[in-house]
């Protein structure tokens, strides 16, 4: 039996998640590996953190508090970190809820010393009642979820996705946390990439660290409506290279691009290849999904573009993380 005790830092933002995160703490309140702790991140929201705080007053295993840092969601999970007494500390997204033994899988692969980081699967929960007909899996990152292409089993990666992830506490006081300045801020930009510098960095410093994603720590995320449109998906790809530049600029091309090159020239091919068979065959939305993959590829390298173009010039660039 694993000897670590499991932290879990939620960061919320807004009131119309409200449901949505109640539901959050409650799985975690279930899971058959009891969390040491909870803490509930509130972002610059006076209205949400007292009404949480009076919500959790006689619940003692649940801690709500401040962001301590400037606006977004890496302040907020370093307010967390900082917060969090466990030896390991995990990541939920606030619009999500955790499988019962979501927390037990993460501590069992923590029986390894070396293993620093592990992330698990990512389930998209369509507000719409399905998957859009053209939206391709390849691209469920864009709507923060688990893609067709990350292998399966416990395996080691580069980066965990941030949603559904966890970390020793040691790998922080190697490390330093999630850097500000990349990442979301509330819904004003659909960035992200903040777990993926950081887990570059980690393994930097700690060059034996090992970072893991085991698809059996499953958790359920909603994909509200606004996130089901073309629209939407665009702009989360035009972030996502705007971020992935910022990315390189931190920790050079190599190592910030290194699992992209296999995702762009291997997976999206054959999920192309995939949506071009599927129309001949009548299938549909075929078609579109073929469609979607090349616009995805071509709006997050247009992104990139204009990301390097203004880190050279000196006014950075930030926005998803493929591990």
């Amino acid at each position: 039996m694993s000897t670590e005790t499991l932290s879990v830092v939620i960061c919320v933002y807004t009131e119309d998640r409200w449901d949505d995160i109640l539901a959050s703490v409650a799985s975690v309140a279930t899971q058959s590996l009891p969390a040491h702790e909870m803490l509930l991140v509130v972002d610059h929201n006076p209205v949400l953190l007292g009404r949480l705080c009076a919500h959790y007053e006689d619940d003692p295993s649940v801690v709500v508090l401040p962001n301590a840092g400037p606006r977004g969601l890496s302040a907020g999970r370093n307010t967390g970190i900082a917060a969090a007494t466990g030896s390991v500390i995990a990541f939920l997204d606030d619009d999500a809820v955790a499988e019962r033994d979501w927390l037990r899988h993460f501590a069992a692969a923590y029986e390894e010393p070396r293993v620093m980081a592990v992330g698990g699967r990512t389930v998209p929960v369509w507000s719409s009642g399905r998957r859009p007909v053209w939206f391709p899996r390849e691209f469920d990152w864009v709507v923060g979820c688990s893609y067709l292409g990350l292998p399966p089993g416990r395996v080691q990666v580069r980066n965990v996705l941030g949603g559904n992830a966890s970390f020793r506490r040691t790998a922080f006081d190697a490390a330093g946390g999630f850097a500000t300045g990349i990442g979301r801020d509330g819904d004003r930009r659909p960035l992200g990439c903040e777990e993926t510098e950081l887990c570059i960095r980690l393994q930097r410093a700690l060059p034996d660290a090992v970072v893991l994603i085991d698809d059996r720590a499953v958790i359920h995320h909603r994909v509200p409506r606004a996130r089901e449109s073309f629209s939407y998906f665009r702009a989360r790809c035009w972030a996502e290279g705007l971020s992935k530049a910022l990315v390189t600029r931190r920790v050079g091309v190599g190592a910030g691009l290194a699992s992209e090159r296999r995702y762009t020239t291997r997976v999206l091919p054959v999920g192309a290849l995939r949506g071009a068979r599927d129309a001949l065959l009548g299938r549909a939305g075929g078609a579109a999904r073929a469609g979607a993959i090349v616009a995805g590829v071509a709006t997050a390298g247009a992104g990139y573009a204009l990301g390097s173009l203004r880190a050279r010039g000196g006014r950075g660039g930030t926005g998803g993380a493929v591990a």
